[in-house]
């Protein structure tokens, strides 16, 4: 396992990267604003599990496949932009299910929202860049490798977590505070055109 100091040098530096805004972090203040916090909870499961992954890969060497075969990221970065994208035109022109309005947030499929946040979190590759050069230097060859990434893990699972149920906290909070008359419209927008950034981000970057 890692040493305390090994921890106090990685929760900080994570948490920092964590709550500094990015796409997942756009996406859940998007989803909160819209179908509020406990739905949004599945991206953000679908999002966890998709980080855990890059982090895995990361360790053992998996991430140089990924950067052997760009072309299968670039087509998965562009299928999962086009998708955020295309909800986000809908939340724009107040249609779909996650537009605020008349819309139950009950009627947005769990399996949806878990596969945003997983592809999301999949196909950035400044989560992989960010991956492959932060957590090789906190792993010890002296060590089992197994504990010292099970705790990692568990540092970075806390830390977005967190990250993620305080921006979709505020999304929600910015609903209740707009979502008012006409404003409700302008909400659709803002949510819409903040899916639709996050989509183009995700395939250009």
């Amino acid at each position: 396992m890692p040493d305390i100091a090994v921890l106090a040098v990685f929760l900080p530096t994570f948490f920092f990267v964590s709550i500094t805004p990015g796409m997942c972090m756009t996406l859940a203040m998007t989803l909160g604003m819209s179908i509020g916090v406990r739905r949004t909870m599945w991206m953000m499961i679908g999002e966890l599990i998709g980080v855990a992954i890059v982090a895995i890969a990361a360790v053992f060497g998996v991430a140089g496949i990924m950067l052997n075969y760009p072309d299968v990221f670039e087509v998965l970065k562009w299928i999962g932009g086009a998708y955020l994208a295309y909800i986000g035109v809908n939340m724009w022109r107040s249609r779909g299910k996650m537009s605020i309005g008349d819309n139950k947030p009950s009627d947005v499929s769990r399996y949806s929202l878990f596969t945003q946040g997983f592809v999301t979190a999949i196909a950035n590759p400044k989560g992989w860049a960010f991956m492959i050069s932060l957590l090789p230097p906190f792993i010890s060859v002296d060590r089992a490798v197994a504990p010292q990434l099970l705790m990692l893990l568990g540092v970075i699972m806390f830390t977005e977590f967190t990250s993620m149920m305080a921006y979709a906290t505020g999304g929600k909070s910015l609903r209740l505070f707009l979502s008012r008359g006409d404003n409700v419209k302008w909400m659709n927008r803002i949510a819409g055109s903040l899916m639709i950034a996050v989509g183009i981000w995700l395939a250009v970057s």
